[in-house]
């Protein structure tokens, strides 16, 4: 039962959800992508990734100073949840606005979103 707690309330937020369903759609988000397209600080992304990686929803990966989200498909126990949301999110104005802003988002290589986000001195050019 914890678990299932902790799995609700980590997508009883709007971010966390819309984060959610961008994962649907694409394998995995860098967090600067998830960051750009909701459109909060650095930090607030980070606090709702963590809590979902927490909650078993998401698995995590780091790739040079990436580091790349994807939903946690290997828990059985998860299926029924995803499968549930995405019937009922699928469609949805705001995921179709999310895809839409995605794709322009992941034209934007990681390099650029970072620096815009965080400025040059974070994410200086090679």
């Amino acid at each position: 039962m914890d678990n299932l707690l902790l799995i609700l309330k980590a997508l009883s937020d709007k971010n966390r959800l819309r984060t959610f369903c961008a994962l649907l759609s694409y394998e995995e988000l860098c967090a600067c992508q998830i960051t750009e397209l909701l459109q909060v600080a650095g930090a607030t992304a980070s606090r709702h990734l963590s809590l979902m990686v927490s909650a078993g929803i998401l698995k995590n990966r780091k790739h040079g100073r990436w580091i790349y989200f994807r939903l946690n498909t290997d828990d059985l126990y998860l299926d029924p949840v995803f499968k549930w949301i995405k019937r009922k999110l699928g469609k949805s104005n705001q995921v179709e606005k999310d895809l839409t802003a995605l794709r322009q988002i992941m034209i934007i290589p990681c390099e650029d979103l970072c620096r815009k986000q965080r400025g040059a001195a974070s994410c200086p050019d090679k």
